[in-house]
């Protein structure tokens, strides 16, 4: 029976020096963890909190070892340093960087499911727990990829795999040097550009969101990039009643999803 290791802890290692040690990334939370044994990703380690083991802790030490992934046992604050957070939950997994797709793939991955391609387009989203919440939603929803920009976009990281709730070892995300050309390639792959913006015309329920389709989210202050906003096909937007004037990207993402999701039905 595998056993679970127990480190010295004694030994006062600092935060960077733990992480030049394991220079790949980390996934923390319970949820995120389990979702990501689920997954065909590879896991190289996985650290639990000592002490009494309860609920989900029993069900990740479980599953790791029926794949035969090295379990670990450490104190809190170790747990701490690893994780970078507090919120870790009992257990962080140490995984190789994230292994972003292409575009390619993604629209592959529509064709495989003989599906129109669905593709969120991320124009400059800078907060981890904001890109998290879309992956999220953009998983449950059926979106067959996300993209987003090597610039001015906050990559997938320990934070958004914790805020995704493990959303991140499903969902296709491709990472490119320049949103505007990737939005040419894929206008002339089929696709139908629709841009999010307050000052838009169309109310997004009077828009057909069917067919071969990418939305653009802009970022949390400043919206769409003026190029980027330029080569959206249609601008949309969702209407404002009350006295504030705009909605967190993920939320303003989730409604415009699901309305994709019910024309699409």
């Amino acid at each position: 029976m595998q056993k679970i290791q127990k480190v010295n802890e004694k030994k006062n290692n600092s935060v960077q020096t733990f992480k030049e040690e394991f220079y790949d990334d980390v996934v923390y939370g319970r949820n995120a963890v389990l979702e990501l044994l689920k997954s065909n990703r590879d896991i190289n380690k996985i650290f639990i909190e000592s002490g009494e083991k309860h609920g989900s802790i029993k069900e990740i030490i479980a599953k790791a070892r029926e794949k035969r992934i090295v379990l670990v046992e450490v104190n809190r604050q170790k747990l701490n340093s690893i994780a970078l957070s507090e919120n870790h939950q009992g257990v962080a997994a140490i995984v190789p960087p994230f292994n972003y797709s292409e575009v390619e793939d993604i629209l592959e991955y529509a064709k495989e499911k003989k599906e129109d391609p669905f593709i969120l387009i991320l124009d400059g989203i800078e907060d981890p727990h904001n890109l998290g919440s879309i992956i999220r939603t953009a998983e449950t929803a059926g979106v067959h990829g996300i993209i987003i920009s090597k610039r001015r976009c906050v990559s997938v990281n320990s934070t958004v795999a914790k805020v995704s709730t493990g959303a991140v070892s499903y969902i296709k995300i491709a990472r490119v040097n320049n949103l505007n050309e990737t939005i040419k390639k894929l206008k002339d792959s089929g696709l139908w550009i629709i841009g999010t913006d307050g000052d838009a015309d169309t109310l997004y329920y009077n828009q057909d969101l069917r067919g071969p389709l990418g939305i653009i989210i802009g970022s949390e202050g400043f919206g769409m990039s003026k190029l980027v906003k330029e080569n959206s096909d249609i601008l949309i937007k969702i209407p404002m009643k009350g006295k504030i004037t705009s909605l967190n990207a993920s939320v303003s993402a989730g409604i415009i999803m699901y309305e994709a999701v019910k024309q699409r039905t």
